[in-house]
């Protein structure tokens, strides 16, 4: 059995084709910025983006045959509940018209359909970004006009919160985990029976990261709007994309900032530590969600490579549970796994509504 793996992002797009054993082939096409900047919209990049998906599968010689579905990332969906669910025409729809925002994920189900219609199989999505597990007070935010929204990491949570209950053979069903993922933008989530009953939005709310602002004081940034300085469209990427580390250092590669530390750079350790500050301020709220029953902090991402940041968060948050460390984004794997549960029939498909 394979299924073959989609996933799109700002410049580029990942492809690979996943047997329940792992990768018999993977790919990162990454795609010309010039040839981006000509698009006026991520959803006109959509017959560009799949052309090259084509070609790179024609030279890997994959047999349409032997594939038993196409799987993509989800994107910025209607809120809905974590799992596998099936590319329908409504989720087309949404999708092609951004109902929560423009993202490259958007592309994922809509490259995946195209494919697997043709080859007369199905196409899912795993676990998308707007997976929306709330219970009621993590929605309330002190205006009701502007409610809280779960947008996450949350495909690459799910995966780590299966693998340390695989590890530590626990029942997910009933654990509770407070998942880190450690990125171009950080989430902190509470999780409860392998559920995500809170986390921050990670372009909007919680740690700076480095790219992104996080939770920034609320009305000195309504006068920076209302200042001149800059046009809306500025400010947004001021905030997501050059804000964090970015703002503060003129870059966001955490490889770069811990040279610089090491250099005796007092500044950039200190830009570098408040994030690690609070990022561990956030796990500690976190920890008041799940009422300090904490089976592990669990902590993920691409940032989770780096072990100075990483004993940086862990000195002030050992006391809550063990902490435990899941370097990576273990996306591609965990979109194909979630295609298999279902062909398997360990796990009913979902029919987005």
């Amino acid at each position: 059995m394979q299924v073959l793996v989609i996933n799109p992002g700002s410049t580029a797009t990942r492809i690979a084709l996943y047997t329940p054993s792992g990768p018999l082939f993977e790919r990162k096409l990454v795609h010309d910025h010039k040839t981006l900047a000509s698009f006026s919209s991520i959803m006109d990049q959509f017959e560009y983006r799949l052309s090259e998906v084509i070609a790179a599968l024609k030279e890997a010689a994959v047999e349409p045959d032997s594939v038993a579905a196409v799987v993509a990332r989800g994107g910025l969906l209607r809120p809905c509940a974590g799992g596998t669910y099936v590319v329908s025409d409504r989720m087309l729809e949404d999708l092609r018209n951004q109902v929560q925002g423009p993202h490259a994920s958007n592309l994922g189900g809509i490259i995946a359909r195209a494919i697997a219609d043709t080859w007369g199989v199905p196409a899912f999505v795993v676990d998308p970004v707007s997976c929306d597990e709330f219970e009621p007070l993590a929605r309330v935010s002190g205006l009701p006009e502007l409610p809280r929204r779960s947008l996450s990491h949350a495909l690459n949570i799910k995966a780590t919160l299966r693998q340390a209950a695989r590890e530590m053979q626990a029942d997910l069903d009933v654990a509770n985990y407070i998942v880190a993922h450690l990125g171009g933008g950080i989430s902190v989530a509470a999780c409860r029976g392998g559920r995500i009953i809170d986390v921050n939005n990670a372009n909007e709310q919680g740690p700076y990261s480095p790219e992104r602002a996080g939770g920034v004081p609320v009305v000195p940034l309504v006068r920076l709007a209302y200042s001149g300085k800059y046009t809306r469209e500025e400010l947004v990427r001021r905030l997501v994309g050059r804000g964090g580390i970015a703002a503060y250092l003129g870059t966001s590669d955490a490889v770069e900032v811990e040279a610089r530390i090491a250099r005796g750079d007092e500044f950039a350790r200190l830009v570098y530590e408040g994030m690690a500050y609070q990022v561990a301020k956030e796990i500690g709220a976190m920890a008041c969600v799940l009422a300090g029953d904490v089976d592990a902090v669990l902590i993920t991402g691409g940032l989770a490579n780096a072990t100075r940041l990483v004993d940086m968060i862990r000195s002030r948050i050992e006391f809550i549970a063990e902490v435990r460390v899941y370097p990576g984004e273990r996306e591609m794997e965990a979109l194909a796994m979630g295609a298999f549960r279902v062909l398997r029939g360990e796990e009913e498909l979902r029919t987005y509504e």
